[in-house]
């Protein structure tokens, strides 16, 4: 027989700091007692029970001098107020995600919402949260709500705060917020389910579709266990739901080649094993207590200050967030150590749940805290990432902040990097200023940590990147392809035109079917050009390239529009001292021979015509070999009739 167990199975971190704390607990304190089972499993309250934990069925049997834990489920804010009364102390197991939703719907209850949870109301999680508000309404599932929702919707506009059991199925959770969502306008949904039991169900179900047989494994007390087993039936036809190894179904099991395994978030490691090598014919005894012994070694470890150390987010305030480290200080970060951007609200940093590494910066064992920075860790990852980069050669992003003396100032993951003029990658005479707020690419080509100077290019980002998009167009450029490209210069025959690296000239020719003097006539630097490639050298590295749309040749148009003997109203382009050309079509040209102009004699075109002057021509003759063009004005003047004789 295969067994394949499931990546996520047994404890969660919320149940594993719950039975840590306990462990400790029953080791240290002269009276250690627990409200209610810390978990439900019978393996692990048995093992507490035989180190001298015993157990309360209610608040109101503490007694001044007990220790008193309260377990991960959590409970209402009464019995907090109960059991301070009674002088016993508080040791406070509940998970910080269940604390995350108790903290929501009181927070709900002060804004005048009403507040919402979708779970099982008889389970003591949704019970406890039910302790922190005066009127929690609960609903196991979509059916439930379905009329409920209908009947608000009715009643008029009602302001309502949902949440989930931190162990709820999610396909519950879905549907339930479906029928809200419809019914309902002024929500505020909080997805309250615990990221290890999402992961834990949805591993099992997987891992149900692709076995013959899966066992489960968790007290049956457990909603934990109980939601894995429901959803393991959905996707397999022999599901078992046992305890411990004493209870494997072996007439059931018998003939499964390959058997999956799962457990819920109440289950140790050690039971998980048993069962597992079990079925592998190969017992474990023992591993109990060590187990427990692992956990407690955990919990008990002291913290100092400079230590670096991971915690679990539990609660935000406006002042500062609270952390669980898995020892006997409570954490918490001061806003002003959570970060060094000062307009930034301490939950847009972290959320409760978040797992974070942390600086120690003081340790009070007297009041039992410990005061942390984030933004140390921070800075301390961010210079090494800073240092790693300026190594490694790599391209990073920033903003650029503000001028500065000989340069611009950029912002590189919080850490300030000075660019110097020179290699801002902006011509020499442009003002930096062009810079300010934009993102741009840079390498580091200095750290000095001590000094807290970085220094950084824009250019050598810059050249690069040229040069790869340069050796691109090298390698398939060919004469007729087309590119897009800008306009970078000037002069008077023609323009140079950045086709993604390498700069094209245009010739001022192939600007334009039209005559023009100077390329400023059609285009200004900075413009973007559609443009083709006539020809190119890759030795001498030139590239010619054309404007000209070659589909639409002017000649053509001219050729389909007139013919020999028509009239065409034509603009003088340019005077000589034979005659004027004419532009007829864009494009196309033709000659005014100077004894077409009038029906006199004249000195020079000029004395008639001006450019840029409009005025109608006949066609007398086109030459199509060499395209060519004769126009005459003369021959659309009336004759001068010739002076009379004298008498």
């Amino acid at each position: 027989m295969e067994v394949i167990e499931a990546k996520s199975a047994g404890f969660c971190f919320g149940v594993a700091r719950a039975v840590k704390m306990a462990w400790e607990l029953a080791g240290t304190a002269q009276r250690p007692r627990m409200l209610g089972s810390v978990i439900h499993n019978e393996h692990v309250t048995g093992a507490l029970a035989e180190q001298g934990m015993t157990a309360l069925s209610h608040p109101d049997e503490a007694q001044a001098g007990d220790s008193v834990l309260l377990r991960a489920h959590g409970v209402g804010r009464a019995v907090y107020d109960t059991l301070s009364g009674r002088g016993a102390a508080i040791v406070d197991a509940t998970c910080p995600r269940v604390a995350h939703v108790q903290q929501l719907v009181k927070e709900a209850q002060d804004e005048g919402r009403q507040p919402v949870m979708i779970g099982d109301p008889n389970h003591p999680e949704v019970q406890g949260v039910g302790g922190w508000c005066s009127s929690l309404v609960v609903f196991s599932g979509p059916d439930e709500i379905a009329e409920w929702a209908e009947s608000i919707a009715a009643a008029g506009e009602t302001a309502l705060t949902v949440v989930s059991q931190t162990t709820l199925r999610r396909e519950v959770w879905e549907s339930s917020l479906k029928i809200l969502k419809k019914q309902c306008t002024n929500l505020k949904i909080f997805d309250t389910i615990c990221d290890a039991t999402h992961t834990r169900q949805s591993e099992a179900a997987l891992l149900a579709a692709r076995v013959d047989a899966m066992v489960v494994v968790g007290d049956p007390q457990s909603a934990n266990t109980k939601h894995l087993t429901e959803i393991c039936r959905l996707h397999c036809s022999r599901v078992f739901q046992i305890e411990s190894a004493d209870e494997l179904p072996w007439a059931e099991l018998s003939g499964c080649r390959v058997v999956g395994l799962t457990a819920g978030a109440s289950t140790p490691a050690s039971i998980i094993k048993e069962v597992k090598k079990t079925m592998s014919e190969e017992k474990i005894q023992g591993e109990g207590m060590e187990n427990f012994a692992e956990l407690v070694e955990q919990y008990t470890n002291t913290l100092n200050t400079g230590d670096k150390v991971t915690g679990v987010v539990t609660a935000i305030t406006p002042t500062e967030v609270h952390v669980d480290l898995g020892c006997k200080q409570a954490g918490y970060i001061p806003v002003e150590q959570l970060t060094d951007d000062p307009s930034v609200k301490p939950e847009d940093v972290v959320k409760v749940g978040d797992q974070v590494e942390l600086f120690v910066i003081r340790v009070n064992d007297v009041e039992g805290v410990a005061t942390l920075s984030k933004k140390r860790v921070d800075a301390v990852k961010v210079w090494e990432n800073i240092e790693e980069a300026c190594a490694n050669k790599e391209v990073m992003e920033g903003i650029v902040t503000e001028e500065n003396k000989g340069g611009i100032v950029a912002s590189v993951k919080g850490v300030r990097v000075f660019i110097p003029a020179s290699q801002s990658g902006l011509p020499r005479d442009a003002a930096m200023t062009e810079l300010v707020k934009k993102r741009v690419k840079l390498r580091i080509t200095e750290v000095n940590r001590a000094r807290r100077r970085v220094v950084g290019s824009i250019k050598v980002v810059q050249q690069e990147a040229r040069q790869a998009a340069a050796a691109e167009v090298w390698a398939n450029i060919e004469v007729g392809k087309r590119y897009t490209g800008t306009v970078k210069s000037m002069t008077s025959y023609g323009v140079f035109v950045d086709i993604g690296g390498v700069d094209g000239m245009v010739h001022i020719t192939d600007l334009s079917w039209s005559r023009i003097k100077h390329p400023n006539e059609v285009v200004a630097i900075g413009d973007t050009l559609e443009v083709y490639v006539i020809s190119f050298d890759p030795e001498k590295k030139k590239i010619s390239l054309g404007v000209k749309d070659r589909s639409t040749n002017p000649w053509q148009v001219f050729m389909d529009t007139y013919k020999a003997g028509d009239v065409a109203s034509v603009r003088i382009v340019k005077l000589m001292t034979f005659g004027a050309f004419a532009e007829v079509v864009p494009g196309v040209d033709g000659l005014i021979h100077i004894s077409q102009i009038a029906d006199h004699r004249i000195e020079k075109p000029g004395d008639v015509l001006s450019e840029n002057q409009v005025v109608d021509a006949k066609i007398t003759a086109v030459d199509e070999e060499k395209q060519k063009i004769s126009l005459s004005i003369r021959a659309l003047l009336a004759p001068t009739p010739a002076p009379a004789d004298a008498d």
